[in-house]
């Protein structure tokens, strides 16, 4: 029987220049009270036990997306839950419970309109940073990257350099091994 993460949402209390500093990562010089991340950067999600995951950064998306399937709702608690199967870079399938936060209509890239089920959890850069995001869950298995990381996510922490990838870390620093395709 696989592992089954359960999410339990944690906040940040530091602001984000303070932890910029503290883990020395780079701050946009026009916006001193931001951090300066790429249009590609590596992820952990820990709370869903996804250990790490390449994320495309999109300032065109307002929700932030996860890909996820076999995607069920469920009573716990007498509150509505979701789980979920994920996978990590390295391709294994992660399975995930999270608090459902709500339902939600989203367009997606193609500009077609689904009810999807939207979860909150804990997000971490390499480096340490981490904070709360809601994601929506969907196939993106077509997609180059699992993880959507959106505007919503990204306000207030963030500037975006779209030229740059991999500011904040390469996966080798973070795993000691080569880049590899997941499954």
């Amino acid at each position: 029987m696989p592992k089954t993460y359960i999410s339990q949402a944690t906040r940040r209390t530091q602001s984000s220049r303070a932890v910029a500093e503290e883990l020395q990562i780079p701050v946009s010089s026009r916006t001193d009270a931001k951090m300066l991340i790429g249009r590609r950067e590596w992820f952990s999600l820990p709370d869903l036990g996804v250990d790490i995951v390449t994320a495309k950064v999109d300032t065109g998306a307002y929700t932030s997306s996860l890909h996820a399937h076999d995607i069920e709702s469920f009573e716990k608690g007498g509150e509505e839950w979701v789980r979920f199967v994920s996978y990590s870079h390295h391709g294994e399938a992660v399975h995930c419970e999270a608090p459902l936060v709500q339902r939600k209509k989203i367009k997606s890239s193609t500009g077609q309109g689904r009810e999807r089920m939207i979860i909150k959890t804990v997000v971490r850069l390499v480096g340490g940073f981490e904070w709360d995001v809601l994601f929506s869950l969907a196939d993106r298995s077509v997609m180059k990257c699992p993880l959507l990381i959106g505007r919503r996510a990204l306000s207030g922490y963030f500037v975006v350099d779209t030229q740059a990838s991999h500011l904040f870390g390469n996966i080798s620093s973070l795993t000691g091994h080569s880049h590899h395709k997941r499954k």
